[in-house]
Order: C-alpha cells, then sequence, then structure tokens
C-alpha cells in the first residue's frame, strides 16, 4: 500500500505544480495588460484519517490566491479620459448587449475592473480597451446637482453649453480721495466735484433724490467726461449670450463736512456710458441713481450691503439688466474704498462677471474626486458627470471574468459606493501588478518541485519491479 500510496501522491505533486505552472503562465503572458491582478498559488496537504503513530504526510491539493488588493504601477498615458484607482476600489462598468448609439441595449448588471483606459466611443460613451462601459451618475452642468441615485452607463454627448446672462459684477477698487479730473484745480476748492459751477444745459445729472435727472446729455458730455474719472469696463452678456460692454466712470458730489459738526460724508455718483458718441438731448451716460458715502476711513458706508444695482438701460441697441434680472455690483462693503491716492485715478483691482455666451463641449477630463470635467469653448469648466467607484470589504473573493472584470460573490460582501481614502488620477492607467523576475523564480522552484514528484514516480516503478521479480 505504501509504494502505490507513493505513486499516487506523487501524481497529485505533478497535478498541483502543473497548476501553479499554469498560474505561472497566464501571470507573465498579462504582465502588460492595463489592470491585470496576478493569481499566485497556495498548496494545501491532504491527510487521511489514521491512528497517531500511524499518520502520514498525505498528498497535495492547490487552490488559487488572488492579489485583486494589491496595486499595480501608475502609467501616465497622456489621455485625458484615461484614469487610475490609487488605492482601494474598482470602477463600475456594464457590458453592451446591442444597438447603437442612444438606442445601445447594456446588460444592467454592475461589474467591476481596476483597468482604466477609457476612451471615448463614437456614440459618446466611455469605453475600456476590454470593452466595458463606465457608469456613473450624471451632473445637471447648469446647478451642479447630481441626477438619479443610482450609477448608470456615462454617454457623454456635445450639446451646446446654454448661455447665461450676467446678474453679478464683482468689483474691487481704490477710489481717490481727491479725483484728478481735468478740471480740478488743486487751488479752488470743489473744483474736483462733478456739479461745481455751471456748464450743463439741463439739471445737474446728479441722482434723482439730490435733484438731478440722472442722465448725461450728448451736449453735456464734454463737461462731464472733464468732471469725471474712468472706472473700467468689462463685458456682460444678456440671457442668449449677446455680449455687450460696460463702460463705468465715477463723479464726485460732495466732499465731507467736519464743521461745526460732521455732515454730509464723502459722497460720489457712479454712471454706465449708454452712447459715447451722443449728441444733442441723447443720452451718453447713465446714473444709477445711488450716492455712494464713505466715512474718514475711507470705508464704504452706503448702500449699506455694499451692493449698487444697475436700473434697466439700452447700450448699443442691446437691453442690459432688466428689472426681471437686474445687474448688481458686487463690492460687499469692503472691495470698494476710498483712500488717498497721489494719481488721483481709480484703481480697478479686478472686475469679474458672471454671464457667459453659449458654447460647445472642448476638453474632457477626470478629477481627483472622480468627477469628469468638461472644458467648454465659451471658457466654462464644469462637472458633467461622477465616476461611480466600489469598495469590497473582501476583494479578494470577488469572480474574476475576462477582460480584467470582476463580479460580486457572497464572501466578497456587497459594494460600498464612494471612492473613500482613495483618488482618482486622470491621465494615468494602472499596469499589471505582475512582476516578471517573481514569475521567474516561481517558476524554476515549480519546475524542480515538478521533476522532484517524477523522480518519485520512476522510484516507486523501480520497487514495484523488483516486487514482481521475486515470484519469478
Amino acid at each position: 500500500m505504501g509504494v502505490f500510496s507513493a505513486l499516487t501522491t506523487a501524481v497529485t505533486g505533478m497535478q498541483a505544480q502543473s497548476y501553479a505552472l499554469e498560474n505561472i503562465s497566464g501571470n507573465i503572458a498579462n504582465s502588460r495588460t492595463a489592470g491585470f491582478k496576478r493569481v499566485d498559488t497556495s498548496f494545501s496537504d491532504l491527510v487521511p484519517d489514521s491512528a497517531l503513530n500511524r499518520q502520514i504526510a498525505g498528498s497535495v491539493a492547490s487552490y488559487s490566491r488572488a492579489t485583486n488588493t494589491i496595486q499595480g504601477d501608475l502609467n501616465a498615458t497622456r489621455i485625458d479620459t484615461n484614469a487610475a484607482i490609487n488605492g482601494d476600489g474598482f470602477f463600475v462598468v456594464d457590458q453592451r448587449q446591442s444597438g447603437v448609439g442612444a438606442s445601445t441595449l447594456f446588460s444592467n448588471s454592475n461589474l467591476y475592473t481596476r483597468r482604466g483606459d477609457f476612451d471615448f466611443d463614437a456614440d459618446g460613451y466611455l469605453v475600456n480597451g476590454a470593452g466595458y462601459y463606465l457608469k456613473g451618475q450624471k451632473i445637471d452642468p447648469v446647478t451642479g446637482q447630481v441626477i438619479g441615485s443610482q450609477p448608470d452607463v456615462l454617454r457623454i454627448t456635445k450639446d451646446q453649453f446654454p448661455a447665461k446672462a450676467t446678474t453679478q459684477i464683482e468689483y474691487s477698487a481704490n477710489i481717490p480721495a481727491y479725483p484728478k479730473t481735468n478740471s480740478a484745480v488743486s487751488t479752488t476748492p470743489g473744483s474736483e466735484l462733478l456739479n461745481a459751477g455751471t456748464g450743463f444745459t439741463g439739471a445737474n445729472p446728479g441722482t434723482t433724490a439730490s435733484g438731478g435727472t440722472g442722465t448725461v446729455v450728448g451736449s453735456d458730455l464734454t463737461t462731464f467726461l472733464n468732471r469725471s474719472i474712468p472706472g473700467g469696463q468689462v463685458t456682460v452678456y444678456d440671457s442668449l449670450g449677446k455680449a455687450t460692454s460696460v463702460e463705468l466712470r465715477w463723479a464726485k458730489v460732495s466732499n465731507a463736512t467736519t464743521t461745526p459738526a460732521p455732515g454730509t460724508p464723502d459722497t460720489w455718483n457712479l454712471f454706465i456710458a449708454e452712447n459715447t458718441g451722443a449728441t444733442g438731448a441723447a443720452v451718453a451716460y447713465r446714473n444709477v441713481n445711488v450716492d455712494v458715502t464713505f466715512d474718514n476711513t475711507g470705508k464704504m458706508t452706503f448702500p449699506t450691503n455694499g451692493n449698487i444695482v444697475i436700473p434697466p438701460m439700452t447700450i448699443g441697441g442691446t437691453a442690459i439688466s432688466p428689472a426681471a434680472a437686474p445687474i448688481t455690483i458686487v463690492t460687499n462693503g469692503t472691495s470698494l474704498t476710498q483712500n488717498g491716492d497721489t494719481s488721483g485715478q481709480i484703481d480697478a483691482r479686478s472686475i469679474r462677471q458672471n454671464g457667459y455666451t453659449a458654447g460647445t463641449l472642448d476638453r474632457v477630463s477626470i478629477s481627483n474626486e472622480g468627477q469628469v470635467i468638461g472644458t467648454f469653448s465659451n471658457g466654462q469648466v464644469v462637472a458633467l458627470a461622477q465616476i461611480a467607484v466600489a469598495r469590497f470589504n473582501a476583494s479578494n473573493a470577488l469572480k474574476r471574468l475576462d477582460g480584467g472584470a470582476f463580479e460580486e460573490t457572497i464572501e466578497s460582501g456587497a459594494p460600498i459606493v464612494g471612492l473613500g481614502t482613495s483618488a482618482l488620477i486622470g491621465g494615468n492607467v494602472e499596469q499589471s501588478n505582475t512582476d516578471i523576475a517573481d514569475e521567474f523564480s516561481k517558476m524554476i522552484v515549480t519546475q524542480q518541485a515538478y521533476s522532484a514528484n517524477t523522480k518519485v514516480i520512476s522510484t516507486a516503478q523501480e520497487m514495484l519491479r523488483d516486487v514482481f521479480n521475486i515470484i519469478r
């Protein structure tokens, strides 16, 4: 019995080593396969039940040991839609069944992969090199809100990004305490003020609250320009995305009074150019009709919220700041100041607005948070989708499928959706975690172990031949 048992045990040894060699062969064959996870081999002894003093070493069985939790090296590809998971997790993907374009049918099952060499196909789907379609949740590019609660196959189309009308102008500037207008004479008190002396054909262009007309007509244009200073200009957009240049101009209308007691503060008016080429009674500049005041520290005191609303007007034939959606110049009470400046001119540090024209999708990339980011021709950069990433409590218990994909099992547990502490690295692909040198070392050991088992068989054969020769 011992000799025959030795034969069968040696056979199981050869089978186990052959299984190990098969895994080694597959690992080496996939050493350049993106996202591949090598399969190691573990061996387990099989010991028959016997008396304590008759126990034997037993035969052997071989099993696969997954390495799904071992990350491969990241390789930069410079392809914006490629992505690698740096840390734990798998991309959620699906398989195509039939159809094309918007009529494409998918299997509606979640599979998982580390292969992130995604790129667009002709229909706007993100597909990796093994033919698996990336899943995630769409994001409304206007509101930034995630659409839906379950991941679906992502399709990024080149729809036009809608225009947005300007509703805010962020304005940051310092207004000089003494404006050096063309009419200002340092030895003549009040000559720097808009309303000093005469020269306007109609009522002064101060605010309507102070008795002015609120407009500057063409015949008074030269006088107005000599008594005001430029405040910068910015391009704004209407609801159709039509661009209009808005020119700001400031004029000081009163100086602070300190005797016999503090009274009127330093007061300025803001004007918007409607038609700088106006003549006669045509409107050239329009006052926004707000007395902007500053205290003796240069801090804005009115408007109290620091914001100035532009009234409805028409510039170059285009209506801006309609009553339904007026444009507000936002200063927050801190970004617009009045301090001494030797130049006597306005230092407009920043003028930014929030509108834009319509645009088309130019480029797509992937952020570290797993968002698909779209860059549009109108300069807008917005999130279009959130890539679905799943983690498992027992990643090595996933079932392997073709193309570097995995399937959930009872042993792996349910997927935990979310990046967790991991991050996505755009423009990179995770390489195979196979180490060629290590596999060659395993191959040598496996070959020697296989040869040793064949030696046991040949030895057992000689022993049996000797037994047969006894009866001759």
